[in-house]
C-alpha cells in the first residue's frame, strides 16, 4: 500500500471513527466565542438584591487513503473548535450564558466559570460567617483537626502520587497562526533538551510563522518552536526557547505490553482547564481510528489506538496517557463524539470513548522528527480503497491521477500482489478496511518483515514482504 496516492473520502474507520480533540480556537486570554458554551451553561450569577421599588419608580425588566498520501478529507465528524461550541443546547439546560466582557479568545469561557465561582464563594463565605457568629453568641465552639490527621501519606502507586510526579512535566500549549486563529492543547517533556511531544493538530496553526508557547503548572511560560510534525501520525515535537535546566522527562512505558483493564491516568487541559487529571482503564487495544480536523483541505491521520474510558475532552489533545506506575503509554489524540456534527456544530463531550497513539509508535516518530525534522512512514507500495468495508482492504484498480495502483518494484509488487486483491490480515491482526490496514502498517518501521494474508478469486493466499519507506507528509 502506498501512502502517496489519493482516493475516495475517508470513511468512518471502520465504524464511526472518533473526532480528534481539537484545541479550542483561540488563545485562553481571548474573548468568549459566539454560540453556546461547550459545557453545560452556567446559572445566573447571584446578584445583590435590588432595593424595593417606590411608588414613583417602576421596576425595570431586562431582555430575557486509498492507502494514499496525502489522504483525502474524511467524511467523519470534524475536530471541534473545542471551546466554541455550536448551536446545540447544553445537556438539557436552556439558560443562555451571557457573554463575559471581552478579554480575547476562548479564555472568556474559563473566565466566566472562575468569576461565577468567586462570586458564589463570596456569598457563601458571608453566609457562613453570619451563621457562625450567631452560633458563637449561643456559646458554640469550633474544633480543628489535629496535625497528624491532616498529614495524609499516599503510597507510590496511588493516583495522587502518580499525578504529583507527572504534572510538573506536563505543559499547556497555546498555538496561534499569523492571522490570529489558534487554540489550546497539551504536551509533555520528552527530554532534558527542552523537547515537548504533542499532537500535530495542536500545533498546526503555528507551523507557518505562528506563535507557540508552553506553560508549566507552576505558571512559568516559555516561547517554543515546532521542530517537526507528522500529520499522518498526528504527532509533533516542539522545543522550548531558553528551556530550564531542571526539566524532568516523563518515563516512557511499553504500549505493546498494555492489557485491557489496566488502569489509566490522563493529564490535559480540557476546555482550557489546565492540569486536569482523569482516570479510567484500557478499554481496548489496536482500535483502528481515522481522524481529521474536518476542513476541506484536511488530510486524515490514522492510528491503531489504545482505547480508554478516562474522561478526555477537547484540550486534552497531546497530553500523556499514563499507566498505574506513571509511565507514558500513549498520547491522547481523539474521542468519539455523540454529537452529530462534532464539537463545532453541536454540544459534545466525553462519553468514555477516548483514543491514544501508542507510545511505542509515538516515541519512534518523535525521535525521527528530532533527528531530521521529517516523519518517516512504512509502506507496502499499493493503493487501497478507503470505502467503508468489513471484508478487508482492497487494492484499487488505479492510483491517483492515473498512476499504477501497485508501485512497480515496490514491496507489494515484489510479493506478487495485484489490483483487486483483498488484504484480510497483517501478521495476526484482522484487516477489515483500508484505514485499518494503514494504521497497522504505520505501527511498524521501514524494513520490518510482515506477513500479508489476501484473497484473490475466492482463494486465500499468504505472502511475506519487507516494508518500504517514505519520508515526509507530502
Amino acid at each position: 500500500m502506498s501512502t502517496e496516492n489519493e482516493g475516495n473520502a475517508v470513511p468512518p474507520a471502520p465504524s464511526a471513527p472518533p473526532v480528534p480533540m481539537a484545541s479550542p480556537t483561540a488563545s485562553p486570554q481571548g474573548p468568549a466565542p459566539a454560540g453556546n458554551a461547550p459545557t453545560a451553561p452556567l446559572p445566573p450569577v447571584p446578584q445583590e438584591a435590588p432595593a424595593a421599588p417606590t411608588a414613583s419608580a417602576a421596576p425595570e425588566h431586562g431582555p430575557a487513503p486509498d492507502g494514499s498520501w496525502p489522504p483525502p478529507p474524511p467524511v467523519t465528524p470534524a475536530y471541534g473548535d473545542g471551546g466554541a461550541g455550536g448551536p446545540g443546547t447544553g445537556w438539557g439546560a436552556s439558560y443562555q450564558q451571557p457573554a463575559p466582557k471581552p478579554r480575547g479568545g476562548r479564555g472568556g469561557l474559563v473566565a466566566a466559570v472562575l468569576v461565577a465561582a468567586l462570586v458564589a464563594g463570596g456569598l457563601g463565605g458571608g453566609l457562613g460567617y453570619t451563621l457562625a457568629k450567631d452560633q458563637d453568641d449561643r456559646g458554640s465552639t469550633t474544633v480543628s483537626a489535629s496535625d497528624s490527621a491532616t498529614q495524609v501519606k499516599r503510597a507510590p502507586g496511588t493516583i495522587a502520587n502518580v499525578a504529583a510526579k507527572a504534572l510538573p512535566s506536563t505543559v499547556t500549549i497555546e498555538a496561534e497562526s499569523d492571522n490570529g486563529e489558534g487554540g489550546t492543547g497539551t504536551g509533555f517533556v520528552f527530554d532534558t533538551q527542552g523537547h515537548i511531544v504533542t499532537n500535530n493538530h495542536v500545533v498546526a496553526d503555528a507551523v507557518d510563522g505562528g506563535k507557540l508557547s508552553a506553560t508549566f503548572p507552576n505558571g512559568k511560560k516559555y516561547d517554543a518552536e515546532v521542530v517537526g510534525h507528522a500529520q499522518g501520525y498526528d504527532v509533533a515535537v516542539i522545543k522550548l526557547k531558553n528551556a530550564p535546566s531542571d526539566l524532568k522527562p516523563l518515563a516512557l512505558g511499553d504500549s505493546d505490553k498494555v492489557a485491557v483493564g489496566d488502569e489509566t491516568i490522563a493529564i490535559g487541559a480540557p476546555f482550557g482547564l489546565s492540569n486536569t487529571v482523569t482516570t479510567g482503564i484500557i478499554s481496548a487495544k489496536n482500535r483502528p481510528v481515522a481522524s481529521s480536523d474536518g476542513s476541506s483541505a484536511s488530510k486524515a491521520s490514522y492510528m491503531s489506538a489504545l482505547q480508554t474510558d478516562a474522561s478526555i475532552n477537547p484540550g486534552n489533545s497531546g497530553g500523556p496517557l499514563l499507566d498505574a506506575s506513571g509511565a507514558v503509554i500513549g498520547i491522547n489524540s481523539a474521542i468519539q463524539s455523540s454529537g452529530s456534527g462534532g464539537f463545532g456544530t453541536g454540544q459534545s463531550g466525553s462519553i468514555g470513548l477516548g483514543f491514544a497513539i501508542p507510545i511505542n509508535q509515538a516515541k519512534y516518530v518523535a525521535q525521527q522528527l528530532i533527528k531530521t525534522g521529517k516523519p518517516v512512514y512504512a509502506k507496502i507500495g499499493a493503493s487501497v480503497s478507503l470505502e467503508d468495508s468489513t471484508d478487508g482492504a482492497q487494492i484499487t484498480d488505479q492510483g491517483t491521477e492515473g498512476s499504477a495502483a501497485v508501485e512497480a518494484g515496490g514491496p507489494a509488487d515484489r510479493a506478487g500482489l495485484k489490483p483487486g486483491d483483498v488484504i484480510t490480515k497483517l501478521d495476526d491482526h484482522v484487516i477489515d478496511s483500508g484505514p485499518t490496514l494503514i494504521g497497522e502498517i504505520w505501527t511498524h518501521k521501514p524494513g520490518d518483515k510482515v506477513t500479508i494474508t489476501y484473497k484473490r478469486g475466492g482463494q486465500e493466499h499468504t505472502v511475506e514482504l519487507t516494508l518500504g519507506s517514505r519520508e515526509g507528509d507530502n
